[in-house]
């Protein structure tokens, strides 16, 4: 292996997830050796276009002075924005950088038919919290619904937060999930089985 390149798959146990920008929901890792080669502490070429992109979109909307950090994770890959005042990018409740990241993804693969690529866009490890969270929530919301052995409800969420909770439970042999309702309101259930 050469020295200046990172092929390591990159470790995903239960301290990185406490980590700000280790959490939040996307895909499944690819295998090691699908991975794109890059270099240390860089990014692969492929996702300069993309950090490009999105530089240019959060200049357009007067945040010209942040820095964007490619942060590869064992669920997807992310673009990591640091800056002053972050807070109206990220909106209430997300919102914000949730249009954000679709309007980017969007653009970034429109007329795309074959490779499309995907990237998470998190601003200042709010994604990252707003997931711990999330897996708590799922963590008491279990509890509660076996211990009371009937069906519990979360508050309403948007679509990326029901995904991280869905997740969280998927292998769990106590309880299912669904969503239900329309949105805004739609929500996560849990279903004792």
């Amino acid at each position: 292996m050469h020295d200046d390149y990172d092929l390591e798959p990159q470790p995903a146990d239960i301290s990185d997830r406490a980590l700000p920008g280790r959490a939040g929901a996307r895909r499944p890792a690819r295998p090691a050796a699908a991975r794109t080669p890059r270099k240390k502490n860089g990014m692969p070429d492929e996702a300069k276009p993309a950090r490009d992109l999105l530089s240019e979109i959060l200049a357009k909307m007067g945040l010209g002075h942040v820095d964007i950090e490619y942060v590869p994770r064992p669920e997807g890959e992310y673009f990591e924005i640091a800056g002053p005042d972050l807070a109206m990018l990220i909106g209430r409740h997300g919102n914000t950088l949730e249009a954000l990241n679709l309007v980017f993804n969007n653009i970034l693969n429109a007329g795309v038919r074959n490779n499309r690529r995907y990237y998470t866009v998190d601003a200042e490890g709010y994604r990252a919290r707003r997931a711990d969270q999330l897996k708590s929530l799922a963590l008491m919301t279990l509890e509660r619904c076996i211990r009371e052995k009937k069906p519990q409800r979360l508050e309403p969420m948007l679509p990326s937060e029901r995904k991280i909770v869905h997740i969280a439970l998927a292998e769990n042999e106590f309880v299912r999930t669904e969503s239900e309702g329309v949105e805004p309101e739609r929500r996560v259930v849990l279903f004792p089985k």
